[in-house]
């Protein structure tokens, strides 16, 4: 099977649900990677707007309850904070207040994460600010055929869907098949079957899991890796019958550790009662401690979770 990168595979969906379907278009900041798009469909399809992210995010919200399906790539998420009132007072609220007489279909795409010492401003993981905000669906893919798959089943969806693609993704390579294909919303994926521990993980947090079950499989430790791929709606029922097996999880996430998604996903699992029982040991979260990202790489490095966590966690909860 062919291999695209991460950037390529969301590109690819792009190109494939623009074809389909002449409603969808583009409202971005800078075109990036989408420039090879241009040639296709216009600068009507694939608009480069001014640097008002309020603007262009209100506009999509607009032209979505009109009957179009446009994607907005700001760049970073963080860029998007200057958006913040059109998507937490409208995209996020307007199919309820209009009592779901109207659709807007709207894909929200942007980098988030560290790693590239882009210092605090550019390296947030903002995820759990917006798995708050009921009336948004979110997605985190992992790899380049889970980033297509989930992009073209967000572009088809009739709600508005903020995908996060982290920026440390993006020039991973994967395989991707040629024929069509989609992922359906709110469907994990069992990345690494195992007996001993599950390990669930987040976007580039998957890698730092397998790899960190691959060193534990040579001290006999057998570790599950389960990637939710989206946040909202979550697969909770997987990630519940993996730990009823295991009786143990740790839970990575890029995030700070409080509110994270990592916190919501541990009082998911405790409070469901089959599972809460099979615990053998209290979950445990891996992530960044709450402090904005520094610009040192040595102190990024120190705040990021990465495989050598992940093994410190598996084995606290194995004792």
């Amino acid at each position: 099977m062919r291999e695209l990168t991460y950037t390529e595979a969301i590109v690819e969906a792009f190109r494939e649900e623009m074809r389909r379907d002449p409603t969808v278009f583009h409202l971005c900041g800078g075109l990036g990677p989408l420039a090879g798009l241009i040639p296709e469909f216009g600068a009507e399809r694939v608009r480069v707007c001014p640097i008002s992210e309020e603007a262009y995010v209100g506009a999509s919200i607009g032209a979505a309850g009109s009957g179009l399906r446009p994607i907005v790539s700001p760049g970073m998420m963080t860029f998007a904070f200057t958006a913040m009132d059109q998507i937490v007072n409208q995209m996020a609220k307007i199919h309820y207040m209009f009592g779901g007489q109207a659709a807007f279909p709207i894909v929200f795409r942007a980098s988030t994460g560290g790693g590239r010492s882009a210092a605090a401003q550019h390296s947030q993981s903002p995820h759990p600010m917006f798995m708050n905000l009921a009336g948004l669906k979110l997605v985190m893919p992992s790899t380049p055929y889970d980033a297509k798959g989930l992009m073209k089943s967000a572009i088809r969806d009739n709600n508005p869907v903020v995908v996060f693609e982290d920026q440390m993704l993006a020039s991973t390579t994967g395989p991707v098949p040629e024929e069509e294909y989609t992922i359906p919303l709110g469907v994990a994926d069992v990345k690494r079957p195992g007996r001993d521990v599950t390990v669930i993980a987040i976007a580039k947090m998957v890698e730092e899991a397998l790899a960190a079950a691959e060193a534990l499989a040579g001290e006999g430790i057998d570790v599950e890796v389960i990637d939710p791929r989206t946040l909202v709606p979550m697969d909770k029922e997987t990630l519940r019958v993996s730990v009823r097996k295991t009786g143990r999880v740790v839970i990575v996430d890029e995030a700070c550790v409080t509110c994270s998604a990592a916190a919501e996903i541990s009082a998911m699992l405790t409070e469901d009662p089959a599972t809460f029982r099979a615990l053998k040991m209290p979950p445990k979260r891996v992530c960044a401690p709450d402090v904005p990202m520094p610009y040192s790489p040595i102190m990024e490095r120190f705040c990021l979770p990465d495989k050598t966590r992940v093994m410190a966690g598996v084995k606290e909860v194995l004792v």
